[in-house]
């Protein structure tokens, strides 16, 4: 439970950020979310004291008007894949400096941002690079500033587009040919990072803190194409690719519409995605294992799934 009385969720439309809304909601907390597209914001309206504010945070005098009257600013708003209309530079480095900017302006003084694990200015991807790169303007822009920055793994929860889409992927291939399928990952639950960021918002042990984000459990890319084949009913064969049959793959299926991967994503994954401490334990979190929560929405896409509902159906 946190003291605050209204917050700016930036970001509160995508996936994490519906996820964040409702944690706060469930807190007590009034949440003004800010949002350019009013239709994916619908499903939060269900929620108790939520306003939506249609507006782009990348235009000033909108971001002004959204921190009027809040006492906190979480900002979600993050892209894995770039173009020349939307890069990196202007989602994760030029915003997270411009919401700074607009909360010390506005009298605002905490701020929650999330960012991304393995994050650098060092890092093997633009991607990472980037994602560095902006918690460094943040650090830059945000003096004063009471900010907690969380660099999560990848997040899994119904309706991710990690493990939804290798569900996707695994339907129609006997064998799936996969790039950088041993490198390591620690998935983290979407709700677990939703109660992180509730939960630090009036601890002042987080102020000024940075932490990394993981699940229990270590998986390879190739445990984690496995996993979600099983929950399908499926037995699929992995073929891991070299590096540069990968590269190759990357290539080609970054021109393809809504990309499924890019050969910047491919180069993030040189680096496992593990984090080298346990889940933050001022947060008194249990973080939850992808096999306690995934078979609840993955299942019931498989032939189990689909007896289970021809039973619900006939009142069984």
């Amino acid at each position: 439970m946190t003291g605050r009385s209204r917050v700016l969720v930036l970001g509160a439309s995508g996936f994490v950020g519906r996820a964040v809304c409702a944690r706060l909601a469930t807190c007590g907390i009034a949440v003004r979310a800010m949002t350019r597209d009013s239709v994916k914001a619908r499903p939060l309206q269900v929620l108790p004291a939520l306003e939506i504010f249609s507006g782009s945070p990348h235009d000033d005098d909108a971001l002004a008007r959204a921190l009027d009257g809040v006492d906190a600013a979480v900002n979600l708003v993050g892209i894995l894949h770039q173009s020349r209309r939307v890069p990196f530079e202007k989602i994760h480095v030029e915003l997270p400096r411009r919401i700074a900017r607009a909360c010390r302006a506005a009298g605002v003084m905490r701020l929650v941002h999330m960012s991304a694990l393995n994050a650098s200015a060092g890092g093997p991807s633009e991607y990472l690079r980037s994602r560095g790169r902006g918690e460094v303007a943040l650090r830059e822009e945000g003096g004063g500033l009471a900010v907690t920055v969380f660099r999560p793994s990848v997040i899994f929860g119904e309706d991710d587009s990690f493990l939804n889409l290798f569900a996707a992927l695994v339907r129609p291939l006997p064998v799936v040919p996969l790039a950088g399928a041993r490198t390591r990952f620690q998935p983290v639950w979407v709700e677990d990072v939703a109660r992180a960021v509730a939960s630090s918002l009036d601890d002042a042990r987080s102020f000024g803190q940075s932490y990394d984000l993981c699940g229990p459990g270590t998986y390879t890319l190739a445990d984690i194409v496995r996993f979600v084949a099983g929950l399908q009913g499926r037995r699929r064969r992995i073929l891991p690719l070299p590096a540069w049959a990968g590269l190759a793959q990357a290539f080609v299926l970054e021109y393809l519409p809504g990309p499924v991967m890019t050969r910047d994503n491919l180069a993030s994954m040189k680096m496992d995605s593990v984090c080298a401490c346990p889940f933050p334990e001022f947060l008194g979190i249990a973080p939850a294992a992808m096999e306690a929560i995934v078979p609840g929405y993955l299942a019931s896409a498989g032939p189990r799934g689909r007896y289970s509902g021809y039973r619900r159906g006939v009142g069984r």
